[in-house]
């Protein structure tokens, strides 16, 4: 892309130049104007951007250009024209909002749907004309399912993070939809990188596709700037407080292993005067945009999130992110950081590094070539309780599970792929059958034996994953089995979610009056 190139130079309609502008962009980023072009060329297109780069911008720009070109009246009802699918709520509910910021000069209608919510109001919604519809696979299958939705008329077919799709198992899904389109149409596959398994679902998907490509598979971001804080893990906790209060940082994006983690950890922060909340798959809907919404407006200044659910996250300026536990796969280390240091602004990535973590520290530097910064906490002395409370949060019993393995994300050494917490590659139980279906608590498996997964866990039983690939758990009995009530499982969620956010002008307030309020 050169300095002098334009959206008016790429030939979009003026409805759409205007509404660019009203947006505040000028000029279009590099995948923006290699894709648009190729788009609007009308072939079929293979993608691969860096998170961050706007690439959905890079769609939904010629997409509604070329739906608006040939815009006809009367459309039927409930019968799209464009099928965007994304892997999670969170990216379908933000590619939606792009798709209405930037044709709202435009004379057409769109769509979301997704799992986790009501069914009977998008049921209603398909009763009138919808030109684009935005759609996790589970929740789109289940409209199929109840003939409220007819894939006949679709033109368009957008298959959004497609190896995040690969990576959550819903390459089944993605196949059913596929028998369900116009074998005629135009086919655009966006991913962050052109892995072998992407590759492979091109040559299937389309037909002699121009490619093209803005970043170099598993580079990070230029503007980010990276360090690492050596620490035991029992001082994690506390170190984090220190360095939020210190800096000041409003906005924080913290993430952790495990769902158990998460809730501790915001729970703990919230505690501390640091008003936080957790995201993952066991959340509900509300509770999790509503998470989302308090921290993209300011007013939630921390927001601690597993892998899972912060897929497709899309926060403007996000100027923090925090590895309060490293991830077992160093790729996903590239992916968290890449939520930072977005559309040219300046980013900061810490990593809290303790001594069982080192050789998940060297693969990452491995994979992005470089040794990242050594940083010193000179004015941060833990407490002499730090270790007693960590500990007092970490000796809850493993809960049961058949077999007598542990039960898998429950916080108990088990992250949400399933992996071990401690250590880069995740592992078979030694008693599960070679070869049976392997279901982790948020959906994630082996592609290869694994039976259908839903994207949006709004059916029961709660067999069926939702559309992060969290499953919902099923009630735990409170017997002599040692199960927990979903009461006491949850109550680490409430009492981070529901606590009302503190005035910024008095956020880090020191603790105390000696009456114990705070």
């Amino acid at each position: 892309m050169t300095t002098d190139t334009t959206f008016a130079s790429l030939g979009l309609a003026e409805p759409l130049l205007r509404a660019i502008a009203e947006a505040g962009y000028t000029q279009p980023t590099p995948i923006q104007a290699q894709a648009i072009p190729q788009v609007l060329a009308g072939g079929d297109l293979l993608a691969a951007a860096q998170t961050g780069t706007g690439k959905t911008a890079g769609f939904t720009l010629p997409v509604l250009h070329m739906l608006a070109a040939t815009h006809v009246h009367p459309h039927p009802p409930g019968r799209p024209r464009c099928l965007i699918l994304t892997p999670t709520r969170e990216l379908a509910a933000q590619v939606e909002e792009s798709v209405q910021v930037y044709g709202k000069h435009l004379p057409l209608t769109s769509l979301v749907m997704f799992g986790g919510v009501n069914i009977n109001p998008q049921i209603a919604a398909l009763k009138k004309r919808v030109d684009i519809l935005v759609a996790t696979p589970g929740r789109l299958l289940d409209h199929v399912g109840q003939r409220t939705l007819d894939l006949s008329g679709v033109e368009i077919l957008v298959l959004d993070e497609a190896d995040r799709m690969l990576d959550m198992g819903f390459i089944r899904d993605i196949r059913k939809v596929l028998a369900l389109l116009p074998k005629k149409r135009q086919n655009l596959l966006f991913s962050a990188t052109f892995s072998d398994e992407i590759r492979e679902l091109a040559n299937g998907l389309l037909h002699q596709p121009r490619t093209v490509e803005v970043a170099p598979r598993n580079t990070t971001a230029e503007r980010v700037e990276q360090s690492v804080y050596l620490i035991g893990q029992k001082q994690k906790r506390e170190l984090l407080a220190h360095l939020i209060k210190k800096h000041q940082w409003f906005q924080a994006l913290v993430f952790t292993r495990t769902k158990h983690g998460a809730n501790k950890l915001a729970e703990y922060l919230s505690k501390h005067d640091i008003p936080a909340a957790a995201i993952h798959g066991n959340k509900s809907q509300a509770a999790r945009t509503r998470a989302l919404s308090e921290f993209k407006d300011g007013s939630l200044p921390v927001l601690v999130a597993t892998d899972i659910a912060a897929r497709g996250l899309d926060i403007d300026q996000l100027p923090q992110v925090v590895n309060f536990e490293l991830p077992n796969v160093a790729e996903d280390y590239v992916h968290r950081i890449g939520r930072t240091g977005r559309a040219g602004a300046d980013g900061n990535a810490i990593s809290l590094v303790d001594g069982e973590e080192a050789n998940l520290l060297a693969a990452i530097e491995r994979l992005i070539k470089r040794r990242l910064t050594r940083a010193i906490a000179d004015d941060f002395v833990p407490s002499a309780g730090a270790e007693a409370a960590h500990d007092a949060d970490h000796q809850r019993e493993p809960l049961p599970r058949r077999g007598g393995q542990p039960r898998r994300g429950d916080g108990n050494g088990r992250n949400e792929r399933g992996g071990a917490a401690k250590g880069p590659s995740p592992s078979r139980p030694a008693n599960r059958p070679q070869g049976s279906p392997q279901r982790e608590v948020d959906g994630n498996r082996s592609p290869r034996n694994a039976t259908r997964q839903e994207a949006d866990g709004n059916r029961m039983p709660s067999s069926r994953p939702d559309v992060d690939g969290n499953r919902a758990t099923p009630p735990r009995r409170n017997d002599a089995g040692g199960r927990r009530s979903d009461q006491a499982a949850a109550h680490g969620d409430r009492q981070g979610q529901n606590r009302r956010p503190a005035q910024r002008a008095a956020l880090f307030a020191p603790r105390g009056n000696g009456n114990g309020n705070r």
